[in-house]
């Protein structure tokens, strides 16, 4: 297989692996009365990683006060959180059918408060699960524009960019979160991506710089930034990251691969090129003969005709009379 294509990350996997990484909690307290401690006792399930516990007790919550949005938005977070440990279980249809319950509550949360930027910013954050990054974008510039100063809004965003491949934008989001949040090491590495993106290999490099400088034995970083430099043809920069790697795993086969690919493609740009043919002397073309059988035709006519002038000049004419006595 050819390494460029082993060695590169899909976004799905990446945003998937960033995602699991970043709970919006279950904020959504419960107000006085009603399903107050339904509401309760499913927040503190949730907690526990008791998810679908907790979607049994928001939803009786729900059940005591339907007009609440509280109820659908932390039953919406609790699906998803369900779906997240079905997929890492290999449960791909259990994983499919809370997804897909998650959406149903987000969309009533929006419905009962459609100027809270939460809700947007949640659904938002399952749809890129889904891979819906066109619906995504739409529902985080609305959480944007309802809370312009969001960061999470922003860095969400910039993973749905990152799933459409707008790169510029991207870039600009996470840009903006580093901004504010300089030591947001997520944001880094996601824009390291959108910078590959549009082959502006130096500006990913140094993103993946300051991770490592932040963790010298981060095995991704090293392996992101070993692969970037290879797609920049710096296969001396490459190999070192990809050996640093395998120290700290050395059972890492796919690095290993890579390590070989940039070690052999380093071996053919140093080798030394073929000496130059040594050109082919022209041959001196012969030169004519100077006698050929037509240069012979044409002198014997030539003379032909002289003597038949000479002969019709010289006839009738007396001979000259000799002077010798004889």
């Amino acid at each position: 297989m050819n390494m460029l294509n082993k060695q590169t990350l899909t976004i799905a996997t990446g945003l998937f692996r960033w995602l699991t990484a970043v709970h919006i909690g279950l904020a959504k307290k419960p107000a006085a009365g009603g399903g107050a401690n339904h509401m309760q006792r499913g927040i503190e399930l949730a907690q526990q990683k008791h998810f679908d516990a907790a979607v049994a007790e928001f939803t009786k919550a729900i059940e005591a006060n339907p007009k609440d949005p509280r109820g659908y938005a932390n039953r919406g977070t609790a699906y998803r959180q369900a779906a997240r440990a079905a997929v890492a279980a290999g449960d791909q249809e259990g994983a499919s059918t809370r997804y897909q319950s998650a959406m149903a509550d987000f969309a009533k949360y929006i419905e009962l408060a459609s100027k809270d930027a939460s809700a947007y910013l949640e659904r938002g954050e399952t749809e890129i699960e889904l891979k819906q990054y066109d619906a995504a974008l739409a529902d985080l510039n609305k959480a944007i524009e309802l809370k312009p100063d969001d960061l999470t809004a922003n860095k969400f965003r910039g993973f749905a960019e990152l799933g459409l491949s707008q790169w510029d934008k991207a870039v600009a989001d996470f840009t903006a979160v580093i901004q504010k949040k300089p030591d947001d090491l997520q944001s880094y590495d996601r824009r390291a991506l959108a910078y590959r993106g549009m082959k502006n290999y130096d500006a990913a490099i140094a993103d993946y710089t300051f991770l490592l400088s932040k963790n010298p034995n981060d095995m991704e970083a090293l392996t992101k930034r070993g692969y970037t430099y290879s797609l920049a043809l710096q296969y001396e920069n490459a190999i070192p990251d990809y050996e640093a790697a395998l120290k700290v795993n050395p059972q890492d086969n796919d690095t290993f691969q890579r390590l070989q690919y940039a070690q052999s493609m380093l071996a053919k740009k140093n080798a030394s090129p073929p000496p130059a043919a040594s050109p082919t002397p022209s041959q001196t073309p012969e030169k004519p003969s100077v006698i050929t059988p037509l240069r012979i035709g044409i002198a014997i006519a030539a003379l032909l005709i002289i003597a038949i002038i000479v002969r019709l000049l010289t006839r009738g004419k007396p001979e000259g009379t000799s002077h010798i006595i004889r």
